[in-house]
C-alpha cells in the first residue's frame, strides 16, 4: 500500500513499560512500521485519564485499549489493518480498541514510512509479538494476584480467567501488570484461531472523512497561522531575475511577500503571506516577476529522441545476464523486438501539496502530511542548520500519496518562509501548483528482443532508457528471470532537470505493460497458447537455487490458474474479448483477466478479474479497496494518462487538459484471494501494473490492433478506447 525504503526487523522490540498515574498502563514497543486503529468507543475516550505516555500500547483501568501508530496513512489502509493485528493478539474486542497517530519518534519507533507496500509485511512479526507480549503481561499480573500460576490462567475478550473459572478485567490487573518484567518469549495465535484477523473492518476514520472533521493535513489550522501561496518557476530551467510586489502588498489579507529558496533569503521563488488561501492565491497570481534562462529548456519531443537514441547506443549498465544472450540471438531461427513508450505523468493527489511549519528559536513544528516523516525532519534540521532533536513532526492524514509525498520539498518550503518570516506558516498549493511544480513519474522507453529457436524462447533482451534514474535492482530478478536460460536487462538513462521521482509502483507500473504485451505476442507468433507459454516457463523455475530470484513460481502459478478459472478464460463468453497478464511486484503475486465487448463500434472494457496471493489477508474489506483501486488506477493511466513538456513546462496544468479515468469507465473488478497462512505481502501497488498489459491484450484481440505507447487512447491505429 504504499510505495520503497526496507529496513531489516529488529528484534529489539520491547523498550519499557511504565506505570501510568490514574489506572493506566503504558507498553511501549519499538516496532518495524505502525500500528493504528479507531472504531466507535461504548465511552467517551476523552473522559479516560491515560496521562502522558509515548509507545503503542495503552491500557485505562476500565479495560478501554489506545494503540499509537507511527506509520502515515496515505489510505492505504494501516490505520485499520495493523491495528488488527496487535488487538488479535492483545485479545481484545475491536469495538474497545481506539488508535491514536503517533508522531515522529525516532527512540522509539522505526521506519516510519508510509511506501513501497511494506507496512503490513515488515510490522506483521513484531505487531502480534507487541500485543502477545501484553497480553501475557496481563495474564501474569491476574495470577500473581490470584497466587495462581499464569500457565493456569487463560485471557480472551480482555478478560483473564483462571482454572477455578474466576476473572478479571484487564483494567483491573493493568498497575500490576505495568511493574512486571517483559517476558523473554510468547506464544502467538495459531491462524486458525484468529477472531479479528481476517475479517471485514472498516475504515477507522471514515465517520470523520464523511462528515469534514477536521483530519488532512488541509484541516490543521492554529493561532496566528498565515497561508503562503508560493510562485515558483515557469518551467524548468529558469531562474528568477527580479520581481515587482509593490501592488501586491496593498491587496486585501496580504501581510507579506519573500523570495526564498535558499535559506539565506534568496532563491528562485516567491512566497506571499495572507491571511486566508484566496487572498495568498490571488496575490500570488497578481505578481510580476523576470525569469532568465538557467538550464536548458526541455521539450518531450527532444526526450522522444533522446531516449530512442539511448536504446540504439552502446553505453549501458548491465543488471542481470544469464547464459550466453548473444550466442542465442545468433542461432535463432527468428528475431521479434518489439520497442515500448510511456510518458511522463503527475500524481494527481486529491488533496494538494501543503504543510504546516512553525520555526521557533527553540523549536521547529511541523504538521501535515508526508510519507518519510524521519528523513523530513533530518532534511529541514540540515536545511535551518538547527539540531534534529528541536524538530517536533506531527502526521496527519493524506488526501493520497502515490509516491509524491514521499518527497518533502513543500516541507523544506513551509519551515524556510517560516524562518524567514518569523511566523506559523502553512503553504498550500493550488492544482496547478501540484502539476507543473511536482515530481513526476519518469517518462521511460524499453526495447524487448526475444530469440526463437525451435518454437521456445531461447534468447531475451530487455532494455531500459528512462529519464533521470532506472528500474531498482530487485526487478531484474523479476519473472522471466531464471525461466530463460538466455536471459540479459540493461539500463540508461539521460538526466534531466525536469523532477522525476517514485510514482505508484514505480517502473512495474509500466514495465508490466511492455513485458506482458510482448509475451502475448511472442506466444502468438509461436501459435501457442500464452497461458500455458507461462505455466510451462515456470516450470523451471521450481526448485532453483538461484537466491536472486524474487517471485515464487509455485505461488505464480496458483494465482495464474485461479485467475484462469474464476474469468472464464478458457471458455470465453459470446462477444467477450480477453486479455491475460501475471505478474509480480512488490513481494505480491497477482493474475489479471480484462474482459473488452464492442459497443457502438467501441471496444469498452467491462471487468477485470483478478488472483492474488498477498498471503494471510488481514483485513478483507480493506484489501479489496486497494485492490480494485490499483486497477482502476492501472486501467486509467494506461488508456488515458499522458503529460507532455514544452520549452521546459507541462503542457497540461489541471484536469481540463490532464485526461483521468471517470467513475462511468472504471470497469467491474471481481477479486479472488489465494487462501493460505503465509505471512501477508503488500496490496497498496502490485495490482496496478498487470491491468494496464491485460486490457491492451483484450484491445488487440477485439480490434485487431496492438498498442506500444502509453496512452492507448492516443496510440490506437482504428479504434479510440473507452473504459
Amino acid at each position: 500500500m504504499s510505495t520503497t525504503i526496507s529496513n531489516s526487523f529488529s528484534r529489539r522490540a520491547f523498550l519499557r513499560t511504565s506505570s501510568l498515574a490514574g489506572g493506566g498502563m503504558l507498553i511501549g514497543f519499538n516496532l518495524f512500521t505502525a500500528c493504528k486503529n479507531e472504531a466507535k468507543m461504548p465511552v467517551d475516550i476523552a473522559s479516560l485519564n491515560f496521562n502522558d505516555f509515548n509507545a503503542f500500547i495503552k491500557i485505562a483501568d476500565n479495560g478501554m485499549v489506545t494503540i499509537y501508530s507511527p506509520n502515515p496513512e496515505i489510505g492505504q489502509g494501516v490505520k485499520t489493518s495493523m491495528p488488527m493485528i496487535i488487538a488479535e493478539e492483545l485479545d481484545v474486542p475491536w469495538d474497545e480498541v481506539h488508535v491514536e497517530q503517533g508522531i515522529l519518534n525516532t527512540k522509539d519507533y522505526t521506519r516510519q514510512v508510509a511506501g513501497g507496500s511494506q507496512s503490513i509485511r515488515h510490522g506483521w512479526d513484531a505487531l502480534r509479538q507487541t500485543g502477545a507480549t501484553a497480553k501475557q503481561m496481563l495474564i501474569n499480573a491476574a495470577a500473581a494476584k490470584w497466587g495462581v500460576d499464569a500457565s493456569e490462567c487463560t485471557a480472551s475478550g480482555g478478560v483473564i480467567t483462571n482454572a477455578k473459572g474466576e476473572t478479571l478485567g484487564y483494567g483491573d490487573v493493568v498497575k500490576e501488570a505495568a511493574i512486571l518484567d517483559i517476558p523473554d518469549e510468547v506464544a502467538l495465535k495459531d491462524p486458525k484461531d484468529y477472531t479479528i484477523i481476517g475479517t471485514d473492518a472498516g475504515n477507522v476514520d471514515i465517520d470523520k472523512i464523511v462528515t469534514g472533521k477536521p483530519l488532512f493535513g488541509l484541516d490543521y489550522k492554529t493561532d496566528g497561522m498565515v497561508i503562503a501561496a508560493v510562485l515558483r518557476p515557469p518551467a524548468f530551467g529558469k531562474k528568477l531575475e527580479s520581481f515587482d510586489d509593490s501592488s501586491v502588498r496593498k491587496m486585501e489579507g496580504v501581510i507579506d511577500v519573500i523570495r526564498f529558496g535558499d535559506f539565506k533569503g534568496g532563491g528562485d521563488k516567491i512566497a506571499v503571506l495572507a491571511n486566508t488561501t484566496w487572498q495568498a492565491m490571488k496575490a500570488k497570481e497578481a505578481l510580476s516577476a523576470e525569469w532568465s534562462d538557467g538550464t536548458p529548456m526541455e521539450s518531450t519531443s527532444n526526450h522522444d529522441k533522446l531516449l530512442t537514441d539511448l536504446l540504439d547506443g552502446t553505453s549501458f549498465n548491465t543488471l542481470r545476464k544469464d547464459g550466453d544472450v548473444e550466442k542465442a540471438f545468433r542461432n535463432a531461427d527468428q528475431v521479434v523486438e518489439r520497442t515500448y513508450e510511456s510518458p511522463f505523468l503527475p500524481h494527481n493527489c486529491m488533496e494538494p501539496m501543503n504543510f504546516y511549519a512553525d520555526v521557533s528559536a527553540n523549536k521547529i513544528h511541523l504538521v501535515g502530511p508526508i510519507q518519510t516523516p524521519e528523513r523530513t525532519a533530518a532534511r529541514v534540521a540540515e536545511l535551518l542548520e538547527r539540531n534534529s532533536e528541536e524538530v517536533h513532526l506531527e502526521m496527519s492524514r493524506m488526501g493520497g500519496g502515490f509516491g509524491r509525498r514521499l518527497y518533502g520539498d513543500f516541507v523544506m518550503e513551509a519551515a524556510e518562509i517560516s524562518h524567514l518570516s518569523k511566523k506559523p506558516v502553512k503553504v498550500v498549493y493550488s492544482r496547478e501548483d501540484d502539476m507543473s511544480a511536482g515530481i513526476y513519474r519518469p517518462a521511460i522507453k524499453y526495447r524487448i528482443k526475444a530469440a526463437l529457436k525451435d518454437g521456445k524462447i531461447s534468447g531475451y533482451h530487455l532494455k531500459e532508457a528512462s529519464i533521470n534514474s532506472n528500474m531498482y535492482g530487485l526487478i531484474p530478478n523479476f519473472f522471466p528471470a531464471g525461466a530463460l536460460e538466455n536471459y540479459q536487462v540493461d539500463v540508461a538513462k539521460y538526466d534531466s532537470n525536469i523532477t522525476t521521482g517514485a510514482w505508484r509502483a514505480p517502473y512495474t507500473n509500466f514495465l508490466s505493460f511492455a513485458e506482458q504485451s510482448f509475451f502475448d505476442e511472442i506466444a502468438e507468433t509461436l501459435e501457442i497458447d500464452p497461458v500455458q507459454m507461462r505455466l510451462d516457463m515456470l516450470q523451471k523455475v521450481k526448485g532453483t537455487t538461484d537466491e536472486r530470484i524474487q517471485y515464487s513460481a509455485e505461488r505464480m502459478e496458483d494465482v495464474i490458474n485461479l485467475a484462469v478459472e474464476k474469468s472464464g478464460y478458457r471458455n470465453p463468453k459470446d462477444g467477450v474479448y480477453q486479455g491475460f497478464c501475471a505478474y509480480y511486484c512488490h513481494n505480491t503475486h497477482v493474475a489479471e483477466v480484462a474482459d473488452v465487448v464492442i459497443e457502438n463500434n467501441e471496444p469498452v472494457v467491462k471487468k477485470v478479474t483478478v488472483a492474488v496471493d498477498c498471503g494471510i489477508v488481514v483485513n478483507p474489506l480493506g484489501a479489496l479497496n486497494q485492490i480494485e483501486g490499483g486497477v482502476v488506477d492501472g486501467v486509467g493511466h494506461s488508456m488515458y494518462g499522458n503529460f507532455t513538456f514544452k520549452d521546459g513546462a507541462p503542457e497540461m496544468n489541471n484536469y481540463d487538459r490532464y485526461r483521468l479515468i471517470r467513475m462511468k469507465e472504471a470497469p467491474k473488478v471481481e477479486t479472488h484471494f489465494v487462501k493460505n497462512t503465509l505471512s501477508p505481502t503488500g496490496l497498496g501497488e502490485p495490482t496496478l501494473p498487470p491491468a494496464g498489459a491485460a486490457v491492451s491484450i483484450a484491445m488487440k484481440k477485439a480490434t485487431g490492433n496492438r498498442v506500444y505507447r502509453q496512452p492507448f487512447v492516443d496510440n490506437m491505429v482504428e479504434k479510440e478506447i473507452i473504459g
